[in-house]
């Protein structure tokens, strides 16, 4: 496995740092890549930066600000203040406020991008099987068609696989292995609000706690209210 090469898209969220830990196990050498597209939490993005120090990986930040994406962008209570993130399940309807339109078909081909200049195989994203309620583009079929889209861009310049390791996994799943890899889960960041401490009550932290518990692993994460009642999602979309 040595000598493989992959870009690996980095929020500083569990899911992700997760992810690139388990490549780095793997022996693929890695690029990190993250994004700011107006996230009211983007503190998360200091997190990627430390993360991807640790994994010795190139870090790149592209600010879809500049380019005016923001604009292009809204309606979501991640990227528009005057939406309130709600509080609650991760796969309560309410989250659907949550989808920013897009939003990984937009940064799976700036990183496939940065694939081929870097010359590496694979580019890769932590969606997981809690995601497929609300996000469409972090469903199997997207990666797929992403996937075929993608190599007919990058066509007589690079092949390019589309790894998203985590889609039949369930986010308590991810702990469970996250674990076993020594994630710095404390160095991670997950809550749409972006406060100085997780909120513990909207649905990434409801989620967060809710697998740590699952996973009978240690939460080192400070709240600052809530707690998190362990019930079992359906499967279904």
């Amino acid at each position: 496995m040595a000598g493989r090469r992959a870009v690996a898209v980095v929020s500083g969220g569990l899911d992700s740092t997760t992810m690139a830990y388990s490549l780095r196990a793997q022996g693929y050498t890695l690029s990190a890549i993250s994004f700011d597209y107006g996230q009211r939490h983007r503190k998360e993005l200091g997190f990627a930066e430390r993360i991807a120090a640790e994994l010795d990986a190139p870090w790149t930040l592209i600010d879809l600000r500049a380019a005016g994406l923001t604009s292009v962008l809204t309606g979501s209570a991640l990227t528009d203040g005057t939406i309130t993130v709600p509080d609650g399940h991760y796969a309560d309807e309410s989250m659907k406020i949550t989808v920013v339109p897009n939003r990984n078909a937009i940064m799976l081909s700036i990183a496939c991008a940065l694939a081929v200049t870097r010359e590496a195989g694979a580019v890769a994203f932590g969606a997981h099987t809690g995601d497929h309620f609300i996000y469409p583009d972090c469903r199997p079929e997207f990666v797929r068609a992403f996937e075929s889209m993608v190599n007919v861009a990058v066509e007589g310049l690079a092949s390019i696989e589309i790894l998203a390791p985590f889609l039949s996994m369930t986010k308590t799943d991810i702990v469970k292995l996250g674990d076993q890899l020594h994630v710095p889960f404390e160095r991670t960041w997950s809550c749409y609000k972006g406060g100085a401490l997780h909120c513990g009550l909207c649905g990434t932290c409801f989620e967060r706690r809710e697998a740590f518990a699952l996973a009978h692993v240690a939460d080192p994460t400070a709240y600052e209210t809530g707690s998190a009642t362990v019930r079992q999602r359906s499967k279904e979309h």
